[in-house]
């Protein structure tokens, strides 16, 4: 089942939480999914369920890849939640559904539940329900849950309206309440890796959806999705001789695609995390690294005393070791973070130049051209990734190779160049999903180890 909204901020995050601890409180095993490039609603889903919550891009990935990675997560699960991205018919552009949720449910061939905020309307609600179901007449559209009702009387009185204007079943609706907002800051909502009440926050929705929603009847509305083709799995490569990826995961650094660190295993590596924050030295054997995005200028005091671990990262990049960086792990690897009060904290320094908290969002999907030959990809290969930031590389030098040009999504026009190489080193700003690419994830384990004097 699809959980959508008619936009951003109608509460999918919450309701999908409580709908996944609900769901759990009865027995039942939850695969979570998030339509889009997101990786703070997941981290909720994933504590909500229990298991890792999965992303389904079809701007980033060809459909037949998302419908393949979907089964496979979802195939020892009674069912599966698909959070969507902003509203309903939003995606990457404004011509076509390219990336929307209503794209997703299309080819997943699952019942859509939208969710309305019914705070400031009443018989408008109607209206707005009836365009999401007429717009596309093709999404398998099966029912609304009325939110931020200000009574029983709203909540009814908008439930009917509904009801009777789309022909589609209201499952319930929720009163207004502060104990389920959720805190944010600059990129959205605070990830649950991060100290928080975020287990009380998971209790709180689920019983807001046990009491207030239709259960039953979500759960009968999602047995109608009929059944998808089966993939044959991946062929893991034989235990022993597995070589060691490090991967940074702790509250600083957390942006990771759950599919990317598989398709690792699945190619033949060991995937072992380590906290930049935490640890003085590097997994044993490691043999290549990857630093995600993530929060570092949160934690850029704590980062920068963890001395022992930028020697050990200046280390391995004189051995050769293929270095992969995004967004933050970017800003971790240049000499310095400036946050958002102004302080300079001083970093790994493997990059020239400083990151600075500009207070200026960059966001949206790239087309990115590989920038000359590595261990990650051919030069003048292209691969689809996203960029979602508030910091800038400042005194980056201007003869330092790129890791990428980026391209207008038409893939013409005047290419910009973006990240670095440098060694063994690759860093961008720009987020990597590995399925987007067939055979990125071979290539990765294979460059595991480098070579001394690194990689060009």
């Amino acid at each position: 089942m699809v959980i959508a909204g008619t936009h951003s901020g109608v509460g999918k995050t919450t309701l999908t939480t409580g709908i996944i601890a609900a769901l759990r409180r009865r027995g039942l095993t939850v695969q979570p999914f998030k339509v889009g490039p997101d990786y703070i609603d997941p981290t909720y889903h994933a504590l909500a369920a229990g298991r890792p919550c999965r992303n389904l891009d079809t701007w980033m990935l060809p459909p037949e890849r998302v419908r393949s990675l979907f089964s496979r997560a979802a195939r020892d699960a009674d069912i599966a939640i698909i959070e969507g991205v902003m509203g309903l018919y939003d995606g990457a552009d404004y011509d076509d559904e390219c990336g929307s949720t209503a794209e997703v449910a299309k080819l997943l061939r699952a019942p859509v539940i939208v969710v309305l905020d019914a705070s400031k309307m009443a018989r408008s609600a109607g209206a707005v329900a009836l365009g999401c179901r007429r717009f596309d007449e093709r999404v398998p559209l099966a029912g609304f849950i009325i939110n931020r009702v200000a009574g029983e009387g709203h909540g009814r009185g908008v439930a009917s309206v509904v009801a009777k204007a789309t022909g589609l079943p209201v499952l319930g609706w929720v009163t207004r309440d502060e104990a389920l907002c959720i805190p944010e800051r600059h990129l959205g909502l605070i990830p649950t890796r991060e100290p928080g009440r975020w287990e009380e926050f998971v209790r709180a929705a689920g019983d807001v959806v046990a009491q207030y929603l239709d259960i039953d009847q979500l759960l009968a509305i999602a047995q109608q999705a009929p059944a998808l083709p089966t993939t044959p799995d991946a062929e893991c490569r034989p235990a022993g001789n597995r070589p060691v990826i490090g991967v940074a995961r702790d509250e600083a650094f957390q942006f990771t695609y759950e599919d990317n660190l598989d398709l690792l295993r699945a190619a033949g590596a060991d995937v072992v995390f380590f906290s930049p924050l935490n640890d003085t030295m590097l997994p044993a054997g490691t043999g290549a690294i990857i630093l995600s995005g993530g929060f570092p200028e949160v934690y850029a005091e704590a980062l920068a005393a963890n001395r022992p671990l930028h020697a050990a990262l200046h280390a391995a990049h004189r051995r050769g070791l293929p270095i992969y960086a995004e967004c933050g792990g970017l800003m971790y690897l240049t000499q310095a973070i400036v946050d958002c009060d102004g302080r300079r904290h001083e970093m790994v320094g493997l990059l020239p130049g400083r990151s600075v908290m500009s207070g200026r969002l960059t966001l949206g999907y790239r087309l990115a051209r590989v920038a000359g030959d590595s261990w990650l990809l051919p030069g003048g290969e292209t691969v689809r990734g996203h960029e979602f930031h508030y910091s800038a590389w400042e005194d980056r030098p201007t003869d330092l190779p790129p890791a990428w040009f980026l391209l207008p999504r038409t893939g013409e026009g005047d290419a910009r160049p973006e990240g670095a190489r440098l060694g063994s080193l690759r860093a961008s700003y720009v987020h990597l999903h590995f399925a987007a690419r067939p055979g990125l994830a071979d290539r990765f384990v294979a460059a595991c180890g480098g070579t001394e004097g690194g990689w060009a």
